[in-house]
């Protein structure tokens, strides 16, 4: 399945980059590290627990760049993605050997990613049409081809990457990496240093309800009971109405201004690319989406 380039107008153009994903960051974290491979390579070479909010800006630069960064942009970017990851090896929890490209656990990462569009317009805005999804999917299957993954890892069809997803979460359940990421959530340093330690104080705290809230809301309810996150009829009440909130607050941006940031940030990250200097003056360090 493949689908048309991703360009002004198309599904991918319009939804991959609306600003209200942001609210399923945690969500998507939780999945990832659901996979017992991707847990362990992340406790093993990530620095997500130190420096949780430069890992989040890199790992939206690298995204801006392979959605919206043009086929070049794309291109390179996947090809920086898979040199990088090559090194990320290790022994997992059942004492394992495991590899950051391990076929499936790459095509899980790619499935939690491609769903977060998708996701963004259930819960927050207007579902996708059928026609949308299909051709939003077939794009992103393009773009897991030019991430190296394997056509058996591509579920040919909507409704077969939906099955296929179901039965992921259906295999997985707690782990130390996940309860390390709920840690790091409670705990996460405050993003400026300027930010009097009394005042994050108190954010930290509303921070780590707010988005303990939001996964609970969003994760697959079977992962969700089998995480022991309480959710209760009061829960999914107050969570509908945050939903309605957003819903009509943010449905007065027009559709194509809702990526409109993460559009620029993918064109600017590609100028960076190909001036690197310009980069490092910046104090960037190698490059957009590094590390």
């Amino acid at each position: 399945m493949t689908g048309p380039p991703i360009v002004k107008g198309t599904a991918a153009w319009k939804y991959f980059g609306d600003f209200r994903a942001g609210l399923l960051a945690g969500q998507v974290l939780v999945l990832q590290v659901a996979h017992p491979v991707v847990a362990a390579g992340v406790r093993d070479h990530s620095d997500y627990v130190d420096d949780p909010w430069t890992r989040l800006l890199r790992t939206a630069a690298s995204l801006s760049i392979y959605v919206y960064g043009g086929p070049e942009g794309a291109r390179y970017e996947a090809d920086r993605l898979r040199a990088l990851h090559r090194s990320f090896t290790g022994v997992d929890d059942d004492g394992r050997r495991y590899s950051a490209l391990n076929p499936h656990a790459y095509a899980w990462v790619h499935a939690t990613l491609v769903m977060v569009p998708v996701d963004t317009q259930r819960f927050y805005g207007t579902p996708m049409t059928a026609s949308e999804v299909d051709e939003y999917y077939a794009q992103m299957c393009d773009v897991g081809r030019l991430l190296g993954l394997r056509e058996q890892d591509l579920p040919p069809t909507w409704p077969e990457f939906e099955r296929y997803y179901a039965d992921m979460v259906d295999g997985f359940g707690p782990n130390e990496t996940i309860s390390t990421l709920f840690e790091t959530i409670r705990t996460v340093k405050k993003p400026w240093r300027w930010l009097p330690d009394e005042r994050w104080a108190r954010l930290q705290r509303r921070q780590y309800r707010g988005q303990l809230f939001l996964i609970r809301g969003t994760l697959p309810p079977r992962l969700r009971d089998r995480l022991g996150l309480q959710w209760t009829v009061r829960n999914q009440r107050r969570f509908d109405r945050f939903r309605a909130v957003i819903r009509n607050a943010t449905g007065l941006v027009p559709v194509t201004s809702r990526s409109s940031l993460v559009r620029r940030i993918g064109r600017l990250n590609v100028w960076f690319r190909a001036h690197p200097r310009a980069y490092r003056l910046l104090g960037g360090g190698g490059g957009p989406g590094e590390g």
